[in-house]
């Protein structure tokens, strides 16, 4: 699926759910549910090859759009270096999944209902000197079994899986893994590198987000 991206208005499912862009995203949608209707899969996690291919933007706009079809989401923000989800919904990071994972909050007290639906947040928090060690330990097994009972979807945004240990932490901690790319930016050679990385940890890529520039 390929996609337009519109940096004025990031949440375009939100903010102009009849656009093409929204269709696409419904689109997505149903791609997903029906690869893993009779799965019982709800942990995704969304990454890229690198930086800067719009991976934030799409899960935020797919999260939007789950929630619109009445499911219960979370998104959960693990880009501890460069987090973004809290940027695109203009909400407070104050506290979030760090504070939870050390200790010094709890995911009753830092989940943010944002109105839309059913959509709820889990934003990055503040900066951690040690997001392997954190995002690979108990307490975030334990979170997101937790979650996934309570959910019926919960989207993970992931830091780029090239360039980052924890994707790969994580990647093998959830059902499926959407991988987000750049028409005229993503190498193919780093495309076919990150399955390879992501095979090793056992984990299952179920499509793929193409996003285009205009």
């Amino acid at each position: 699926m390929i996609l337009n991206k519109d940096k004025k208005n990031r949440l375009v499912t939100h903010f102009f759910p009849e656009s093409i862009i929204s269709e696409q995203f419904r689109t997505i949608r149903t791609n997903i549910q029906f690869l893993t209707e009779n799965r019982n899969q709800r942990l995704f996690l969304v990454t890229s090859p690198g930086k800067k291919e719009g991976k934030s933007t799409s899960i935020a706009n797919l999260a939007v759009s789950m929630a619109q079809q009445k499911h219960k989401v979370l998104l959960i923000d693990t880009n501890f270096r460069t987090p973004m989800v809290h940027q695109l919904f203009k909400v407070s990071n104050k506290e979030g999944l760090i504070e939870i994972l050390t200790g010094r909050s709890t995911f009753e007290h830092t989940v943010y209902p944002t109105g839309i639906g059913n959509l709820d947040l889990l934003t990055s928090g503040q900066l951690a000197a040690n997001p392997s060690e954190l995002l690979g330990g108990e307490a975030m097994n334990d979170l997101l079994k937790k979650v996934s009972q309570k959910y019926d979807v919960v989207l993970v945004d992931a830091p780029p899986v090239l360039q980052s240990n924890e994707s790969r932490l994580l990647a093998h901690l959830c059902d499926g893994v959407v991988l987000v790319l750049s028409r005229g930016k993503t190498d193919l050679r780093k495309v076919v590198e990150a399955k390879k990385v992501l095979d090793l940890v056992n984990a299952e890529v179920v499509g793929a987000i193409m996003n285009e520039k205009k």
